[in-house]
């Protein structure tokens, strides 16, 4: 492996790729700690570090730490990403969006236009609610506010330049796209959840120290993440593989078609979008009780929808795990429509052996995607509901869960995995090696 990143580095574009991300995501996490004016770190730091939950910490995770920092990238790539679903299930019901989803290149372009002004609307409206928000926090430790100075002013600076911040993410997530390698905006997520790995491990050892805590617990918990990280890439990597077969067609003296292939039915289709769809909504209650000190009813549901880990905490995880295997299957309808497939195929002349074209074909690989999303959307179940009932049991730091299960893990182990393919693409067309000469990976099948 050694020696394949070694080659990696001998090819001038792959090389000049690399070295364009890296100095981009550089970029990104200098931006992370630009705060926004106006702003009290030290109250702010003192209210995130005690009371920064819910739907707030889960927003942090993915902003890198840059919201709890107030910074000019608070909201991180998460618009882009809100206008990217938007779109994705309007388009399953507005028929000019299926159009151009239908008409190639151009199409592309032209939503791709479109999910930008919807980022830019997201943007300002979100920083317009951080503004707000903000002004509304104080330091539980001194009682000083967090922001000084509250008003017109302050919310109109914290809009201009949180929707700059948000404009220049997307910007440096299209240019790793264009110039770098690997997915720009997957790979911002990536770097800002990696980022908060050495704090989550340093933290972990002082406690164990500070606790004097069993080894043997602790190289427990390494063997867990280790399994669970092999898991996560078992069935991120997991396909059903349906064979098909293209007739020969006769064109002029050339002869087409006539090869056997197979359409490859991934087990988790819908990635981690069903665990971030239960968790946004689990973590409403929680939420709303930052907002609403206050309210003894909003407190009350935030008790009962709280991530314990006790036995009358059951129906809620019950719930929790019984969303994520709704949205599995429901996002999983979004992104992928068998009968386009089972038209593509008819016209292009293939067939599934055994199957008629069309109607039946499309029924045939509705019945297959709906088996394996069961076990993929469980699986999913599993992964988000595990590391909390581990952190208990062993207690560990909290901070480890964004690394070894859940959101963090999945996205983690796919954006890598991606890469890997990206890289390794490059090496092969060049007569390198891979990065493995045994195992390979899905790419090289």
């Amino acid at each position: 492996m050694l020696q394949s990143f070694q080659s990696a580095f001998r090819i001038p574009e792959l090389r000049n790729r690399i070295l364009f991300t890296l100095g981009i995501l550089v970029v990104f996490r200098i931006g992370t700690y630009v705060t926004i004016p106006g702003i009290d770190p030290r109250a702010l730091d003192e209210y995130f570090s005690s009371a920064a939950t819910g739907v707030l910490g889960f927003y942090d995770m993915f902003a890198g730490g840059a919201f709890g920092r107030a910074t000019v990238f608070a909201l991180g790539i998460m618009p882009y990403i809100s206008a990217s679903i938007i779109l994705q299930l309007m388009g399953a019901v507005i028929p000019f969006l299926q159009k151009l989803q239908k008409e190639g290149e151009e199409g592309r372009k032209k939503i791709t236009q479109y999910t930008r002004y919807g980022t830019v609307a997201l943007a300002a409206a979100q920083s317009f609610g951080v503004s707000l928000f903000m002004e509304s926090l104080r330091s539980p430790i001194t009682g000083m506010l967090v922001v000084p100075d509250p008003g017109l002013g302050f919310r109109l600076l914290t809009i201009l330049t949180i929707t700059a911040g948000t404009v220049f993410v997307m910007w440096l997530g299209e240019q790793i796209d264009d110039r770098g390698i690997g997915n720009g905006m997957s790979m911002l997520i990536f770097i800002g959840i990696i980022a908060r790995a050495p704090a989550a491990v340093i933290q972990e050892y002082q406690d164990f120290v500070a606790n004097n805590k069993p080894i043997l617990l602790e190289l427990f918990v390494v063997v867990i993440i280790i399994a669970v990280t092999a898991l996560v890439v078992l069935i991120t990597q997991g396909t059903r593989k349906i064979p098909v077969q293209y007739a020969k067609r006769v064109v002029g003296r050339r002869v087409y078609g006539g090869q056997s292939t197979h359409i490859p039915l991934k087990v988790n289709t819908s990635g981690v979008m069903p665990i971030i769809f239960a968790q946004a909504i689990m973590f409403l209650p929680s939420t709303l009780a930052n907002f609403f000190p206050m309210n003894e009813w909003v407190q009350d549901m935030a008790s009962r929808f709280s991530p314990a880990t006790t036995l009358h905490a059951l129906p809620y995880w019950i719930l929790y795990s019984a969303m994520i295997i709704f949205f599995a299957y429901f996002y999983t309808a979004i992104v992928f429509n068998p009968v386009d497939l089972a038209d593509n195929m008819k016209r292009q002349g293939g067939f599934i052996p055994g199957i008629r074209p069309g109607r039946r074909t499309s029924d045939f690989i509705d019945r297959i995607l709906t088996r394996i999303t069961l076990p993929g959307s469980i699986f999913l179940a599993a992964i988000a509901v595990f590391p909390f009932f581990v952190i208990s049991w062993a207690d560990v730091n909290p901070g480890l869960i964004d690394f070894f299960g859940g959101t963090g893990l999945l996205i983690i182990v796919g954006v890598a995995l991606d890469t890997l393919q990206r890289v390794e693409s490059h090496l092969l067309m060049r007569h390198y090696d891979g990065f493995m000469k045994k195992g390979r990976l899905k790419g090289r099948r």
